[in-house]
């Protein structure tokens, strides 16, 4: 184990934009000693802003001598699996960004490689550090709200064609669909709060993106929880111009509560027995991406954590098995809307 004066030291693997965002905290948090990627402009780009070494090809950077502590993947969502196992079975840690995988045996895999080493596998749930969101959370675990009635979850968001232009993303073998790529930690949430998935029901259409994409860019879910819970979940990528709401409601037997905004970043409705929401603090920004927004900026969260639990044995914050829990979901509603 590091002393608190010894950094963690963080490799990353996939030099794209959610690669450069990591590579910020990581500076902030451990140290970057390292950056991988297959198109070489961009892994030396991102090795020359931080100072560390340069690799294109993982097995290269796996096989070097460079002190590596752990590895964070920030490569396509279909290259997850392969590159968490490499990493895992050459004895290092990962940090696995979102989704864990595009299906749930990649997943078990991921598991098996990480406990038959003896590593850590971290996955990236950073909307569960939104402070409306942590606030329902521990208001569901107190029994503030009693029993989830039903809940509705809405994400509506833009995607043109511009964003999946010269791009992995919309490949069913490196994107894997719409709710993994841009809604999965919307799932994780419900996971999370709610609980899992029994039954989903629903349908799915490729209105706007005809050979942009490979699957839907909108979707319509009916679920039936184990708790006994129903919901729903209405997701799209064709707001108008730009993204317009990610928000999810609880009707509870002692309240309702609406957390809204783009990207779950305000409580918007509250009338619950004998108890309010009060000065909750405002949170980070959403990842901005130029044209477009993705979810609440929370790495930061996740990174103290990491070093939190590889220093000073601290409780991890969203363990692998919860990544494996939002792809099951995710996996158990293609299988029907499909």
């Amino acid at each position: 184990m590091k002393t608190m004066d010894q950094k963690i030291n963080i490799a990353i693997v996939g030099c794209g934009r959610i690669g450069n965002r990591h590579a910020k905290h990581i500076s902030t948090y451990a140290k970057l000693v390292a950056v991988c990627d297959n198109v070489e402009a961009k892994a030396d780009e991102l090795g020359k802003e931080y100072g560390c070494d340069v690799f294109y090809n993982i097995s290269d950077l796996l096989d070097s001598d460079i002190k590596i502590d752990v590895v964070a993947i920030c490569s396509p969502n279909g290259l997850h699996a392969v590159h968490s196992i490499e990493a895992l079975n050459k004895g290092f840690h990962v940090l696995c960004e979102k989704p864990m995988g595009i299906n749930v045996a990649e997943c078990g895999e991921m598991l098996k490689a990480a406990e038959k080493n003896n590593r850590r596998l971290f996955a990236i749930k950073q909307n569960r550090f939104n402070p409306p969101i942590a606030a329902v959370k521990e208001a569901v675990d107190n029994n503030v709200l009693g029993k989830i009635l039903s809940v509705q979850l809405s994400c509506f968001w833009n995607r043109n064609e511009d964003y999946y232009h010269n791009s992995w993303k919309g490949s069913t073998d490196l994107d894997g669909g719409t709710l993994y790529t841009q809604f999965s930690h919307f799932i994780d949430l419900l996971y999370w709060i709610v609980g899992d998935v029994k039954t989903a029901k629903g349908f799915s259409r490729n209105s706007m993106h005809q050979g942009i994409i490979d699957f839907e860019d909108s979707g319509v879910v009916a679920l039936e929880f184990h708790n006994g819970a129903i919901g729903a979940i209405n997701y799209t990528v064709n707001s108008y111009g730009k993204n317009m709401e990610g928000s999810l409601t609880l009707f509870c037997e002692k309240g309702t509560v609406k957390i809204g905004g783009q990207y779950l970043n305000e409580l918007e409705y509250q009338n619950i027995q004998d108890f309010e929401f009060k000065d909750l603090p405002t949170g980070n920004t959403a990842n901005n991406y130029g044209n477009y927004q993705g979810s609440m900026s929370n790495h930061d969260k996740v990174y103290e954590n990491l070093v939190d639990v590889l220093q000073n044995n601290a409780a991890i914050s969203t363990s692998a098995f919860e990544g494996l829990k939002t792809v099951e979901i995710i996996d158990k509603i293609y299988s029907e809307i499909r």
